[in-house]
């Protein structure tokens, strides 16, 4: 079967949408504020922005496009991360979740696809794994572990 253009690239804009959503889901399941709409609408709006620099403005250069969607990306995970608790930093995971996902959604818009897919696959493995391994739960606890030792004036381990 021979995909008209056209039909490859809303392809393109759906296969990109779904994985960004996919994506999102796991930081909505982890109550992230950023989850699966706005992963996805990162996603799509990458996969158009690299539609659009391959097709409409061919005689432009389109790695243009392709890091002006990278920096407004990092402005918008600039914006994840500016929360702050009293114990440190937040929303790192989900600021580079979010960029990660206009890099997928830039591959698949440019069509690599397996490329794309890919990275989408390695980011729900890595993210799975944590859950799974309990990172964050072990670091802390070593920290807390560390830092009862320092209070009491011994190097204990």
């Amino acid at each position: 079967m021979v995909l008209t253009f056209e039909a490859e690239m809303i392809l393109r804009l759906i296969l990109a949408a779904t994985l960004g959503f996919f994506i999102g889901l796991e930081r909505a399941f982890s109550g992230q504020p950023a989850g699966e709409r706005t992963h996805a609408l990162v996603a799509l709006g990458s996969a158009t922005f690299a539609l659009l620099s391959v097709t409409v403005f061919k005689a432009g250069d389109p790695i243009r496009i392709a890091a002006g969607v990278v920096t407004g990306l990092g402005f918008l995970g600039a914006g994840m991360i500016w929360r702050r608790r009293e114990d440190g930093v937040q929303g790192l995971t989900t600021a580079a979740g979010i960029w990660v996902v206009g890099g997928v959604g830039l591959a698949i818009g440019a069509g690599a696809y397996l490329l794309g897919m890919t990275v989408a696959i390695l980011v729900m493995v890595f993210l799975w794994l944590d859950k799974v391994l309990k990172i964050d739960e072990r670091v802390e606890r070593r920290r807390e572990k560390e830092d009862r030792s320092k209070e009491s004036g011994g190097n204990r381990r």
